[in-house]
């Protein structure tokens, strides 16, 4: 049964922000622990990196089936189990310190991430109106950025001053989140939906350009998050506490930024936001190809990350086309189509790696021009139904 919200923080907007914050804590740490980890402990090579970050992103391949879970667990529900999942899994990343164990953990860790960003992005569409979700996408994004702050604070201090070890990191990260996952489950009620979802896959012609456009964002995604900071660590010798402070610089300039460019692309629209990050990424990967100096690799990372704030508007011009019933099924699907590349890059791509680095960035740079051109034909049509209901009113 639904609870009515008892006090003025038990709200949809707080739920979002506290998970958020969890599922912050613990993949933001699990993250930037990686590299290092996989290679002073592990002796991994860019060839067992892919492999790992390709079976990482089998679960987000397969978030399609949420919607068939959907069928007897709630979506705040199935929120709160994905996270048991994630933080659990980060939390034992550091007793497996060899190539099989981290596969293992890395598969559960990535189940919960994913069923949660694939839940959390129907609910926040859900939730949210298409005028204030812009802006309130672009506020979840920058208390993001200060949760991850203050991850890469604890581990910029664990790891330069306190020499700890890489289990007990992955130990705190994990169980605190855990621990908050405890607590939205005992004291969040049961927040309704605005519209009855669709229990099963929904798949629209209408909805073409939106797939086409999630599929190159996870093509893009995977070479930003594998290889970039792999070559940071590997080309230019990048320690822990390094990485770290560059995290730490690009979630302080996301604090601010996210929510001015959630306004902005409230107010410019979704195709001129979408063409200018398209004509960024352009020459940010053609950077990472050319690249020789440790400085100027670290401004192009912070650069490209900036960037990713702007994917808030294939989220809102999906909202905007997208009958309202269509929202949970969609966000497993576009998941899944966002992962079909990322099943194929990450270990494909280590391949290319290990003959030639650039040419992975080369190849962001070509995926980014497909990208930019069919930007171009996004157009704010409401749906059928949409439009028969304006009509009435």
């Amino acid at each position: 049964m639904t609870q009515p919200a008892s006090s003025s923080w038990r709200t949809p907007f707080v739920f979002l922000i506290v998970s958020s914050v969890i599922m912050t804590l613990s993949f933001s740490g699990w993250q930037a622990l990686l590299n290092n980890f996989t290679i002073e402990a592990a002796d991994f090579t860019g060839a067992e990196i892919g492999m790992l970050q390709s079976l990482r992103e089998i679960p987000g391949f397969l978030a399609f089936t949420a919607v068939f879970l959907l069928l007897v667990i709630k979506e705040q529900h199935f929120a709160l189990v994905s996270l048991c999942l994630l933080t659990v899994g980060v939390a034992i990343t550091g007793f497996f310190p060899f190539e099989y164990g981290l596969y293992a953990t890395t598969v559960l860790m990535s189940i919960g991430f994913h069923y949660f960003e694939t839940v959390n992005q129907s609910l926040s569409l859900q939730w949210f109106s298409k005028q204030e979700a812009p802006a309130k996408l672009g506020k979840l994004l920058s208390i993001k950025s200060i949760a991850a702050l203050v991850v890469y604070g604890f581990i910029y201090i664990a790891f330069e001053y306190l020499s700890m070890p890489f289990a007990t990191a992955y130990l705190i990260l994990g169980g605190l989140g855990l621990a908050l996952t405890a607590w939205l489950w005992l004291y969040m009620p049961l927040f309704p939906v605005k519209v009855a979802q669709h229990k099963h896959i929904v798949l629209r012609k209408r909805y073409s350009l939106y797939y086409f456009l999630t599929f190159l964002s996870g093509a893009r995604r995977q070479i930003f998050v594998v290889f970039a900071g792999f070559m940071m660590v590997e080309k230019f010798g990048y320690s822990v506490a390094d990485i770290t402070l560059l995290y730490m610089l690009n979630h302080v300039l996301n604090i601010y930024i996210a929510p001015k460019v959630g306004q902005w692309i409230g107010k410019v629209g979704e195709r001129k936001a979408l063409t200018l990050e398209y004509i960024g990424l352009i020459i940010v990967f053609t950077g990472y190809g050319l690249v020789e100096n440790a400085y100027v690799a670290a401004g192009l990372y912070v650069i490209d990350h900036i960037f990713f704030a702007m994917a808030i508007a294939i989220k809102t011009y999906f909202q905007k086309i997208a009958d309202p019933a269509d929202i949970a099924s969609n966000a497993g699907v576009s998941f899944t189509i966002n992962h079909i590349a990322a099943v194929v890059i990450p270990a494909s791509f280590g391949l290319m790696w290990l003959v030639e680095p650039s040419w992975v960035f080369y190849s962001g740079a070509a995926i980014a021009t497909c990208s930019l051109i069919a930007s171009q034909w996004v157009r704010i049509t409401p749906a059928p139904e949409q439009a028969q209901l304006q009509a009435a009113n």
